[in-house]
């Protein structure tokens, strides 16, 4: 039996052989919002002739766009850098991500990732851009340097502060207002190469880069398929501009071009830092006053130079497309394009930057640092020439964490038990029929300040107080809290889908109390509490399941799976199980103990009843791996790093009634099956918890 047999399989035919696995590029930008990019919001308002609304352009973007697919519900983990950015890395919602809020330069969890997957499934991995994630230090050991979360080669900064000066060696930004933050550092793998960078715009930089990795991978591994993470620096921060126009064409021998050579490292490190504007804007004007007999004006400087830094994007990611192309790899790999939050306001320039100009946001309210629409719905593109239909709309919702799963399902290994989000494929593939279900996305953020005072946000939010922040979006409505002091403040609760910019709050009719329960239990059923990043409803009890099934029998329900998975499988993951049954007894491996096979994976559903209210200690021990969720709560994660035969414990503090509960286990065939799962409350003694405590549905 294969490592990872019982995989499910990527995008084809049911006639059709299993498709090589695909290479893969996960393009994400900084503070990109999702009205932005011209498909999504820019192209509308430049064909709406209206001068009183400047815009920009994104053609090779657009394009690329039209080869694919555009998901236009979806949505970054946070908005802002390095919760989300931790998101998509580790698979993880911020509900279960140990980096939340602001915590820049603190190290991502010591657990799988998008790398250590597909590296695991044969890939060759890259980091290349922004990390931001390796540990709160400025010299090693870092303890989270991409190197130890699964990528064989980095390249890039490491520290997050560094991101907000796009010209690494003359530092233009930080030698003027940034001196007390130490010098800037480009890294390649652990070597600083800052001083043979001359003149490298970030931009050009990364993009020279990742073409160089990739025609040297095509090189020397020939039939290893590649993943790359290229984090891009920009539009974020300090809106520096490039040296000079992009280069004449794109590809494998024009466009942008890595020449190795200190001083002249890429071949647009020359010219004058900090001075190129593209054309489209150099004398761009639009009507300032509203008045169409009055002269119009020229665009500010500071908007000239966030249009150049987007269509340098574009640029960059069109050269990409036609690199791919040029070493005949288009067809086979599956890039995704999107932003890590929504627009920001800053530009760390004397002129201040404002979304309202571009309107950044599109047809939504909020910004960076928001949780309305605006600052967490982020575009994306999504381009796999063959798999993914040209000029698909996925309109379900998706978000950040999302990825790891769908990156999992295209490489044919499972997503790892711990993983929050689905895949994305069978939407973006064509197989609506066998998309998974799930209940809703859950987000939450912590930060001082406030919704700026936009004329084009609604009234009864500018200047709205943001501190403890909270969304769940569950099909086509989204509930939101501000400024939250308990878990029973209400959600205002909007239809997204109609009303995109979240005008309409329906919390206060009286037929959306139901949804206003629902939604107030979500929070405290979708997340565990991390102490770096406090809440102040970590404290809560766990509310039961509202409705419980009208038939229950005493037991587990249990699927039994046969093969050597990699890992513990998410739930999610499976092939069609082998043999299926009850366990009426305490929890064990006795199911797989009756298979004919050795190694496998057993998925036990049901309930756990709670006799009280309380705060429960829930002690696991297993024999190779296993993951407990009560509800959406991932509750215990015995797998990654996990010892056989150790006892992994967790506090749940639960209400009294009847919890969802999910356990995933497996055996890797070379250790005896043994799982066990005990509990104690207050004062009392720990011990099994007991057969009458299991419960499953019945029809």
């Amino acid at each position: 039996m294969s490592l990872v047999a019982g995989a499910t399989v990527t995008c084809m035919t049911a006639q059709a052989a299993a498709p090589e696995k695909p290479n893969i590029i996960f393009v994400l930008v900084d503070d990109l919002g999702y009205g932005d990019l011209g498909s999504f919001y820019q192209n509308a308002r430049r064909d709406s002739g209206d001068r009183t609304k400047p815009w920009h352009a994104t053609p090779k973007l657009d394009r690329m766009a039209a080869e694919g697919a555009r998901l236009t519900h979806h949505y970054c983990a946070a908005p802002v850098s390095a919760p989300s950015r931790a998101s998509f890395l580790t698979g993880l919602s911020q509900g279960h991500a140990n980096v939340r809020n602001n915590q820049f330069d603190k190290a991502i969890s010591d657990n799988h990732t998008v790398g250590t997957v597909l590296r695991r499934a044969g890939y060759a991995t890259a980091a290349i851009g922004k990390w931001g994630l390796h540990g709160a230090t400025d010299v090693p050991p870092w303890p989270a340097h991409p190197l130890q979360r699964g990528f064989d080669y980095f390249f890039g900064y490491l520290r997050h502060i560094d991101g907000h000066e796009h010209y690494p060696k003359e530092q233009l930004y930080f030698a003027q207002k940034a001196k007390n933050r130490g010098p800037v550092k480009v890294w390649d793998n652990r070597e600083d190469i800052t001083q043979s960078l001359d003149k490298c715009y970030t931009t050009d930089l990364f993009t020279a880069r990742a073409k160089k990795w990739i025609v040297d991978h095509r090189q020397t591994s020939l039939g290893q398929p590649f993943f790359i993470y290229l984090a891009y620096d920009t539009p974020h921060a300090v809106l520096e501009l490039p040296t000079q126009p992009y280069p004449e064409g794109a590809g494998l021998k024009a466009g942008m071009q890595w020449l190795g050579k200190p001083g002249r490292m890429i071949n647009t490190a020359s010219g004058t830092p900090d001075s190129w504007i593209h054309p489209d804007y150099a004398n761009a004007t639009y009507d300032d006053d509203r008045n169409a007999a009055t002269p119009e004006k020229p665009w500010p400087n500071v908007y000239k130079r966030y249009a150049t830094s987007i269509r340098r994007i574009d640029d960059a990611v069109g050269d990409l497309l036609q690199t791919l192309k040029d070493l005949g790899l288009d067809k086979n790999t599956l890039v995704v394009f999107t932003s890590d939050n929504g627009p920001s306001m800053e530009s760390y320039l004397p002129e201040q930057n404002s979304p309202e100009f571009f309107a950044g946001y599109g047809p939504f309210d909020g910004i960076k640092r928001d949780t309305w629409e605006g600052g967490m719905r982020v575009p994306v593109i999504a381009r796999w020439p063959g798999r993914i239909a040209e000029g698909l709309v996925v309109a379900a919702p998706g978000a950040m964490w999302d990825w790891l799963p769908t990156f999992a399902e295209a490489a044919r290994v499972p997503a790892p038990a711990n993983a929050d989000g689905i895949s994305l494929l069978p939407g973006l593939c064509g197989r609506e029929g066998e998309a998974q279900k799930r209940e809703a996305l859950y987000f939450e953020y912590f930060v001082k300040g406030r919704t700026p005072d936009f004329s084009d946000i609604e009234p009864a939010r500018r200047g709205r107080l943001r501190n403890q922040m909270q969304a769940i979006r569950s099909g086509d409505y989204t509930g939101v809290r501000y400024d939250i002091k308990t878990a029973q403040d209400d959600f205002e609760i909007y239809d997204v889908v109609r009303d995109p910019k979240e005008t309409r709050n329906l919390a206060g009719d009286p037929a959306f109390a139901a949804m206003q329960a629902r939604f107030k239990a979500l929070a405290l059923q979708s997340r565990r509490p991390d102490t770096d990043a406090p809440r102040p409803y970590d404290n809560e009890l766990m509310p039961p399941v509202a409705n419980p099934p009208a038939k229950l029998a005493p037991g587990l329900a249990w699927r039994y799976c046969e093969g050597r998975f990699p890992w513990t499988p998410n739930a999610n993951s499976l092939p069609q199980p082998k043999k299926t049954g009850v366990l009426a007894g305490e929890l064990s491996a006795a199911p797989l103990k009756q298979t004919e096979a050795q190694g496998g994976a057993l998925l036990f559903e049901g309930f756990l009843r709670v006799p009280a209210d309380g705060e429960y200690e829930l002690t696991l021990t297993t024999d190779t791996g296993a993951a407990l969720r009560l509800h959406n709560a991932l509750v215990i994660d015995a797998d990654y790093g996990y010892k056989p035969g150790t006892k992994k414990s967790a506090t749940a503090r639960l209400s009294a009634g009847l919890h969802p509960l999910t356990l995933m286990y497996h055996n890797d065939g070379k250790h005896s099956p043994a799982l066990s799962l005990e509990w104690r409350a207050g004062g009392a003694t720990t011990k099994p918890i007991p057969a009458e405590a299991f419960a499953h549905a019945v029809e």
